[in-house]
């Protein structure tokens, strides 16, 4: 089979053939009497695995070791493949994510393309200086999605302050956005990802926020409900009560439980810590949170809680009753 034939079955061009030859990676097996080249069967698979090999990323050298080293093993170099495949695929796909981005934004001149481009650039920097200028930069600039991603990767305290304000101002979407975290497998990612629904303004993160009260991670349930009680939602009570037993930013909770304990809501909260600390099994420095909580909730049933606690056999926990007590004009 003539070179002219084999390019036409193999798809390979005839000069593509010759730098084959070149390299050494395909030799014609004979020559016609005329002196052109002259390809065999076997010359012609070698051709197609040469093609298949190239398809997979193996550069020409790489296909030489592979087809003619009796002793390669491929498992090594199909590893490299496969990173190389991994890294490829991660560029393409931040480069895809950055030009949605740049979209969403609409920009209107080539101008506002490469002001969004800055921004994003600016955003991924290794420098947390660079990133909080990027964050505080104007809302109208900077993609919503990109403000939530940065949000939910950011390490820096401060960085991730500045982030949470621009998301804060971002209009709608951004919620939903940070929703996404807390499913995450990471932890720090699902915290990040309720302290910034807390701090999202209006009602799009109110329900997002109450799902949250549900979640199995303790510190997204906490904060969760800390937002809800400081907006006013009795949902987030049980999880606060919880919060006081397990001493988990148990003062604020305590806090935000006075500020939920208007009528009828006090009665609950009253009863709600009184049980907790009688039901025998909740241990001494528990017991002692929950009954300084109790100094916050009006009304009679947890005067009537502190009152029972007079004779309780903790002496510390008697003595914060007696305190307490006295200060609300009931001893």
């Amino acid at each position: 089979m003539l070179i002219g034939e084999v390019a036409r079955r193999s798809g390979v061009s005839a000069r593509m053939l010759r730098h084959y030859e070149s390299l050494g990676l395909v030799r014609p097996s004979g020559r016609t009497g005329s002196g052109y080249r002259e390809y065999s069967g076997e010359d012609v698979r070698r051709i197609f695995h040469i093609e298949s090999l190239r398809a997979v990323g193996l550069s020409l050298r790489e296909i030489g070791r592979a087809l003619d080293d009796p002793c390669f093993t491929p498992s090594a170099l199909v590893d490299d493949l496969i990173l190389r495949t991994r890294e490829r695929i991660a560029a393409e796909t931040e480069l895809l994510t950055r030009l949605q981005r740049v979209r969403a934004a609409d920009p209107a001149a080539w101008e506002d393309v490469l002001q969004v481009l800055a921004l994003l650039r600016a955003l991924g920097s290794t420098s947390a200086g660079t990133r909080q200028r990027a964050a505080l930069a104007s809302v109208d600039e900077v993609p919503v999605e990109a403000l939530a991603q940065a949000a939910l990767g950011e390490g820096d305290p401060y960085v991730a302050g500045a982030l949470r304000w621009a998301l804060s101002r971002s209009g709608g979407g951004g919620a939903a956005l940070l929703a996404e975290g807390l499913s995450s497998p990471v932890a720090a990612v699902r915290e990040r990802a309720v302290r910034s629904l807390a701090e999202m303004p209006g009602g799009e993160a109110a329900p997002l926020l109450r799902d949250a009260l549900a979640s199995p991670d303790t510190v997204v349930r906490g904060r969760a409900a800390l937002a809800l009680g400081a907006q006013g939602e009795a949902a987030a009570i049980p999880v606060l009560v919880d919060m006081i037993v397990a001493g988990r930013n148990d003062t604020d909770a305590a806090d935000v439980l006075s500020s939920l304990a208007d009528d009828p809501a006090a009665d609950r909260i009253a009863s709600l810590l009184a049980g907790r600390i009688g039901d025998g099994t909740t241990g001494p420095p528990a017991r002692g949170r929950l009954t300084q909580a109790l100094a916050g909730i009006p009304g009679p049933t947890a005067s009537r809680a502190l009152t029972r606690l007079l004779g309780d056999a903790d002496p510390a926990v008697a003595l914060t009753a007696a305190y307490l007590l006295r200060l609300r004009g009931d001893g």
